[in-house]
């Protein structure tokens, strides 16, 4: 058992959206005998693209998982693998699969640097403590500069970035890869599709950089390491390769370092290299901490190693539908196994269920297994109830893992089908999707009675309308994109309420005196204070009041979005003996909220986008120009090998479609990314045209 969990590696490929994450994991299908030969994305031909619309548009849209084997040193490592995608509408994706891996690869362009998306993974992966490897990919594309994306790393993650390779030649006279821990260098044969490599000697012309940079490597590894510190001092040429690679391995596992390797993806050069690097510094499952969770009966801590004889446990991650088999959930074992046949529990939901089948999946080909121990990743069926996050275990042996944080959607659109037949149908397909993504949803509209989906962003949605259409042969209208705003309220304000109702029989009465403001900055939700003094309203009814304005929270006073946050102080109140009830309380704190807020200076809170623009010179005024006509703010321009990188916060309401603007001011030469930042009060000029604007709510034809 030891041995395997030794010989395993769980890790993800993310990045900024076009570094070659896809097109690197095509390689490592390859030269591992997976594939017979190399799926491109620009050709739609990719193994783990396998969606119709990830094709067609050269993007990956679902991590998608699957296991290759690698030989090291004459002993085979299993290595499961998940390829996240890049775009930020699909930032869920990438999310939930760091949530359950040991380790990552983060792959950079060689010409991009660190972009948006690169800074938004990293920091999910510091948050889930994930250790990881980095990968400068298109070393030999225009442009590329291996040492500016390494400082980039430095200074913009605040890391410790420990080159382990540099390479020979950049843009198209990059040649190959020299290997600062042997001081061998390696170049790739083409006519075999990079499948064989071999040693040659290290050119003389970068022999001196070669030995600079091992000196920085053994330095930045002694300021690490003690037993490396001491051997340096006294003579650096006595550190051997398995020293120094042991080293590496322990401060990468401790998020202390983090090798840096080079290479070019598509021109089939420096994925060998990276898949020892794999093995070498990323963590097994049993050198991680044990997986901690909440007995959900006593409220205890629990901990569990990632050892076969201890109890199942295990966090689904993922959810689709299979038209065929139903639900799937993919899992990641934590401790124990699991057999096809036994009955697991579903902490959240408090279930018992039967696994009907245990898989083992590759891209969306699925291959049954009997069992599935610690430390891997595998898909279950038979699941009547799971959602993405729940917690599975042994029945007898309970345990709650931490479940994930996912962010709230930004953008909504109306959408209703073509034919009155389809209601029902769009009702159902839409729950199924809203099931595998917790980053969609859907709500009815009151007051319209229209169908109301929000997502991350106009991609996202378009997505799941293509879905709707291709999966479940459902054609439909759809409005405008709509901004999904919050209301907060800015005053302070202290009110009086008494709910009184009388029927004939037994009433309801309930009377509440408090003060509402806002939150203090970074609170979320309802910050409730009981100031009663006495028994003026007992102890039985305080829950009922904090559920009261909790519920009253999800529609504010000016259009119904949510409330961001509010601090309630209770200062009194009153009860009756027979008609107050909890249910009482409840409803005269909804009224009351709903009154108070009014008093309270609401406004309207609008998602900012941090947007950043990279353009030839020539276009910077315009660009600027633009953005500045869009409410936007620049922030900085940056010098970048022959273009200009624009960085500006800008309102998402004034982004709505603003690439197809961005090719006609630059003839199609720049390119633009967004990533969602922070809410912002709306300008009160705009708050009631925003008003106006959504009442008047028009459907169009999709």
């Amino acid at each position: 058992m030891s041995a395997r969990l030794t010989h395993t590696r769980n890790i993800g490929i993310m990045a900024h959206i076009d570094a070659g994450k896809t097109t690197t994991t095509e390689r490592i299908l390859y030269y591992t005998g997976i594939n017979y030969r190399i799926g491109e994305v620009h050709d739609g031909t990719a193994t783990m693209d396998w969606m119709v619309q990830e094709q067609e548009r050269g993007i990956t849209i679902t991590s998608a998982a699957t296991t290759v084997f690698w030989q090291v040193g004459g002993e085979e490592f299993r290595i499961n693998i998940i390829d996240t995608p890049g775009h930020v509408d699909f930032t869920v994706e990438v999310e939930r699969s760091l949530r359950v891996l040991d380790g990552a690869v983060a792959l950079f362009c060689a010409v991009g640097g660190v972009e948006p998306q690169s800074e938004t993974v990293w920091k999910q992966a510091d948050h889930y403590h994930v250790p990881r490897i980095c990968y400068i990919n298109k070393m030999d594309r225009a442009g590329a500069d291996f040492y500016f994306v390494v400082n980039q790393i430095e200074s913009k993650f605040h890391a410790i970035p420990v080159p382990v390779q540099i390479p020979i030649g950049e843009e198209d006279r990059f040649r190959g890869i020299i290997d600062l821990i042997s001081m061998k260098a390696y170049q790739w044969d083409p006519e075999t599709l990079g499948k064989d490599y071999s040693e040659i000697p290290v050119p003389e012309e970068y022999a001196a950089t070669a030995a600079e940079y091992r000196s920085k490597m053994l330095e930045r590894l002694a300021d690490d390491n003690e037993d490396i510190l001491e051997k340096f001092l006294e003579n650096p040429d006595t550190i051997t390769q398995d020293e120094i690679r042991h080293a590496l391995r322990k401060g990468t596992i401790g998020l202390r370092i983090t090798p840096v390797l080079c290479g070019a993806s598509f021109k089939n050069t420096g994925v060998q290299l990276l898949l020892d690097a794999v093995v070498y510094y990323l963590p097994c499952p049993d050198e991680v901490p044990a997986i901690k969770g909440i007995h959900p009966h006593t409220g205890h801590e629990e901990f569990r190693n990632a050892d076969i004889t201890e109890p199942f446990s295990a966090l689904a991650f993922k959810i689709t539908t299979d038209p065929y088999v139903g639900r799937v959930a993919f899992f990641r074992v934590y401790s124990g196994s699991v057999k096809a046949g036994e009955h697991v529990l579903n902490v959240n939901t408090g279930k018992k269920e039967r696994v009907s089948r245990i898989m083992q999946i590759h891209a969306n080909k699925q291959k049954p297994v009997e069992v599935i121990g610690a430390g891997d990743i595998g898909a279950l069926v038979g699941f009547k109830e799971i959602r993405t996050g729940d917690s599975l275990c042994h029945p007898g042996h309970p345990v709650l893992l931490e479940s994930m944080a996912f962010p709230e959607p930004v953008i909504n659109m109306a959408v209703e089908p073509k034919t009155q037949d389809d209601v029902d149908k769009l009702n159902e397909s839409l729950r199924k999707i809203a099931e595998e993504d917790p980053t969609f949803t859907l709500k009815n509209d009151e007051e319209t009675g229209q169908t109301i989906i929000s997502g991350m962003g106009e991609l996202h949605l378009e997505i799941v309308l293509d879905r709707i259409k291709r999966e479940f042969n459902i054609e439909c209208n759809r409005g405008a994109p709509q901004v999904a705003y919050k209301e907060a309220i800015l005053g302070s304000v202290s009110h009086h309420y008494i709910y009184k109702k009388q029927t004939g029989g037994k009433g309801k009465f309930a009377e509440l005196a408090f003060e509402i403001s806002p939150a203090s900055d970074g609170f979320k939700g309802l910050d409730f204070i009981n100031d009663i003094k006495g028994n003026d309203i007992p102890k039985q009814f305080i829950p009922s009041i904090v559920k009261g304005f909790q519920s009253a929270m999800s529609n504010g006073v000016l259009l119904g979005y949510p409330l961001e946050n509010l601090r309630v102080r209770l200062t009194g109140g009153s009860h009756h003996p027979v008609d107050s009830d909890p249910l009482a309380f409840e409803i005269a704190a909804s009224l009351a909220y709903r009154e108070a807020c009014k008093k309270a200076q609401p406004v309207l809170l609008e998602p900012v986008m941090k947007v950043e623009v990279v353009t030839p010179d020539l276009y910077i005024g315009d660009i600027s120009s633009d953005l500045n006509k869009r409410r936007g703010k620049v922030m900085e321009i940056e010098p970048r090998i022959g273009n200009q990188i624009i960085r500006a916060m800008v309102p998402l309401s004034e982004m709505f479609g603003y690439v197809t603007s961005l090719r006609t001011i630059t003839s199609g030469r720049a390119t633009a990314s967004l990533e969602f930042y922070n809410y912002a009060i709306l300008p009160r000029e705009l708050t009631e045209h925003v008003i106006y604007k959504i009442k008047g709510y028009l459907v169009n034809t999709y």
